[in-house]
């Protein structure tokens, strides 16, 4: 399945909720842009924006040796190392620096990028004179979990964009067998990478547009009865893709996405049937004695850069429709289609 780069870009923005910040962050891009590319392009356009306005300081930490005393005398350290002998000492005092937490996931990436093979020499070009503009940042050993350290506030929103991008980075480069150099893999050919990247479009998507509607992710539990209520701890929870409820109406959607989007069978395309059931038990159990749920749609939406389906059927006083959305189309189209998905209930 071919995305258009520029879609690809909008399906990590809406995932991301980071509209704001890519209105602010302008990127070229053609049909001959790669993935890493991309990334790459978004991280040193908003990183110049940043280093314009300023980028985050705060007071650290510092403990050093040096003549005199500056803030807080550190009396035993001072001793233990002999410092005295040579008219210095160890002190503690707060510094006002640029070396924090998130310029320094910035600057580790950008300089991974440095190392990374399939990046155009243009860009590494880019990258190294943005780096030389940068003051006194240190590298650090990126990790998972470095990323969830990273508080957000005001002042630092901006920060936001370029920070999922650098953790996208992360998680997708390997260590090459040339050391000291990095491979990108592409998440767009990894099928799972993606249904999560769409799932996660889906959702954001019509929580922002669509203000009108309570969107969420609703937990369903199954209408199974046991004599015994430890039996119950077996059953594995139910989570929609998405819910979306507005006065009586009631549409539960699941996301899937697939390089295919009907599964053949003796050269006959079809539903996947995994898909349906798992639509069809959100619908079932979903039910109580309210209208809306009685009446609640399902929909399945699936993405396609090729034929578009729009399947219509009904069990009981339940809708059940399956949608595609083309995204090899230009972006104006995709919004349109997802607003007539819902539009039409």
């Amino acid at each position: 399945m071919h995305i258009p780069i520029e879609n690809i870009y909008f399906l990590l923005c809406y995932a991301w909720n980071k509209l704001d910040e890519k209105d602010r962050i302008k990127v070229d891009l053609d049909g001959n842009t790669k993935v890493i590319d991309l990334l790459t392009k978004v991280l040193i356009s908003g990183t110049k924006v940043l280093l314009k306005r300023g980028i985050e300081k705060d007071y650290i930490r510092e403990t050093v040796e040096l003549p005199g005393i500056k803030g807080k005398l550190e009396v035993a350290a001072t001793i233990k190392t002999g410092a005295l002998k040579y008219q210095r000492t160890i002190c503690s005092f707060d510094e006002f620096s640029s070396d924090v937490l998130i310029n320094q996931i910035l600057v580790t990436t950008l300089q991974r990028l440095l190392q990374t093979s399939s990046l155009e020499i243009k860009l590494k070009i880019e990258v190294k004179r943005l780096l030389s503009m940068f003051p006194p940042v240190k590298l650090i050993d990126l990790q998972i979990s470095t990323f969830k350290k990273v508080r957000f506030h005001r002042n630092n929103r901006f920060y936001g964009l370029l920070i999922n991008v650098c953790q996208l980075l992360h998680q997708h480069s390997l260590p090459s067998e040339r050391k000291g150099e990095w491979h990108f893999m592409d998440f767009t050919r990894d099928e799972n990478k993606m249904n999560q990247l769409f799932e996660s479009f889906i959702f954001n998507f019509y929580k922002l547009e669509f203000p009108k509607w309570n969107v969420w992710r609703s937990e369903i539990k199954w209408k199974f009865e046991t004599k015994d209520d430890k039996d119950h701890q077996y059953i594995p929870k139910m989570r929609t893709d998405i819910t979306m409820q507005k006065d009586d109406q009631k549409i539960i959607i699941d996301a899937k996405y697939y390089r295919e989007t009907m599964a053949t069978n003796f050269n006959v395309e079809k539903i996947k049937s995994a898909n349906l059931y798992q639509l069809f038990s959100y619908l079932l159990n979903q039910r109580d004695d309210s209208k809306k749920s009685l009446k609640a749609k399902g929909i399945l939406i699936y993405p396609t850069t090729e034929k578009e389906y729009n399947l219509h059927y009904t069990y009981e006083s339940h809708p059940i429709q399956i949608k595609t959305v083309n995204l090899n189309q230009h972006w104006s189209g995709i919004e349109g289609r997802l607003h007539y998905i819902i539009d039409q209930t």
